[in-house]
């Protein structure tokens, strides 16, 4: 009979990684940014816990879609009034808050409960190219295209 592994909470090693997005397809990139997020690509991951890495996302305002999801993709979100819901296209969410598109598509693919929660909060997005966690010394991550 096998067990069900649970790494312990030191044996958990956090690395830093940076993803640039220009260019990069929307959904290629936030399935590579899940990932890295849940820790599925560690031999130690387990889906009871939390032992996925920090991830940095620069250049969010120059994600791709395909086709034409630039037009016709539909954010909703609803305010919690009677006839509070409201709607925003993904070229005006991406002008207006470019890191948002990026944060809800990863925020899709992860659980949806408080270790999703605990995951989403090691996600750093930025707009430009700068971020302020140099300190951490994170790595590239390529994602193919």
């Amino acid at each position: 009979m096998q067990k069900t592994f649970t790494p312990k909470s030191a044996d958990i090693t956090r690395k830093w990684w940076v993803v640039d997005a220009a260019g990069k397809p929307l959904g290629r990139l936030a399935t590579e940014v899940a990932t890295l997020l849940r820790g599925k690509h560690k031999p130690m991951f387990a889906p009871h816990m939390d032992t996925g890495d920090f991830v940095i996302v620069i250049n969010a305002a120059e994600v791709e879609v395909t086709s034409k999801k630039s037009q016709q993709k539909i954010y909703y979100r609803y305010t919690g009034y009677p006839g509070g819901l409201r709607e925003e296209s993904f070229e005006s969410l991406r002008e207006r808050r470019p890191e948002a598109v990026i944060e809800r598509a990863v925020q899709g693919m992860l659980p949806k409960n408080k270790l999703g929660r605990k995951m989403i909060g090691k996600l750093k997005v930025y707009a430009g190219a700068d971020h302020p966690h140099e300190a951490q010394r994170p790595e590239l991550r390529k994602v193919e295209a």
